[in-house]
């Protein structure tokens, strides 16, 4: 019910967003192209022409399992959630674009080469967000099943709740996300989705072309103790 502006602002009214906030659909006024430097199947990116409105960007992203990509984390929520509806289905052809109706089938494409396109379209947006330097991400893992928010009728949560994580690098975020699930006794399926779609291939493609770094130094927060926990990745 998303794919026109009007549907899309009503599921928002629904969900109760509206109530909390102003709600921009950025691409109301059509989109504009961002380039996309180092790429192998992206050399531009189509975002939604509102993004060019905000000096900062706050990413909040519900870390999960999803159908195509394996999973859905930072990464994915500013390639494919920056993107204009027309850039989506660039980025899901590895830069096709076929003109609407979209069907699944003019989604399809190599899967490796639809998470590096992704992880290219990310890569745009950090860069024309001063490198990254203007936005923060949050990933919240809580809720988590193999299935993504946008599946009418997804997989039953079967994980625990995990926590919140935060950083400038949303490479760093995913892989420590990744991290904890293949860490948690009860993410077996989530664990296989995100291998079953070879989802890790786009944290190595982002690190490959240049966009953040896989190895992070996690700091746990606890407002009970003094002092924080570190630990760093195993990469």
């Amino acid at each position: 019910k998303r794919i026109e502006t009007e549907m899309h602002m009503q599921v928002a009214k629904d969900h109760g967003f509206t109530e909390i906030a102003d709600v921009d659909i950025m691409d109301t006024d059509g989109y504009m192209k961002i380039p996309v430097e180092g790429g192998t199947n992206l050399d531009e990116n189509w975002v939604g022409k509102n993004l060019a409105n905000y000096d900062y960007v706050l990413v909040l992203t519900h870390f999960k399992g999803h159908p195509m990509a394996g999973f859905g984390g930072a990464l994915k929520n500013i390639s494919i959630g920056i993107a204009s509806s027309q850039g989506k289905t660039r980025i899901h052809t590895g830069g096709v674009f076929s003109k609407p109706p979209i069907t699944l089938g003019s989604l399809l494409t190599n899967q490796d080469v639809f998470t590096e396109s992704m992880a290219e379209a990310a890569k745009s947006v950090s860069d024309y967000e001063e490198n990254g330097q203007n936005i923060v991400y949050i990933s919240v893992m809580n809720n988590m099943s193999i299935d993504c928010d946008c599946v009418s009728k997804p997989t039953e949560v079967d994980m625990h709740d995990i926590g919140i994580l935060a950083s400038t690098d949303p490479v760093a975020l995913d892989q420590a996300c990744i991290d904890l699930v293949f860490r948690a006794k009860d993410g077996q399926s989530l664990q296989n989705r995100i291998l079953e779609k070879n989802g890790l291939h786009i944290l190595t493609h982002a690190e490959a072309i240049g966009f953040g770094s896989r190895a992070y130094e996690m700091i746990y927060v606890d407002e009970k103790e003094s002092d924080s926990a570190t630990e760093s990745s195993e990469e």
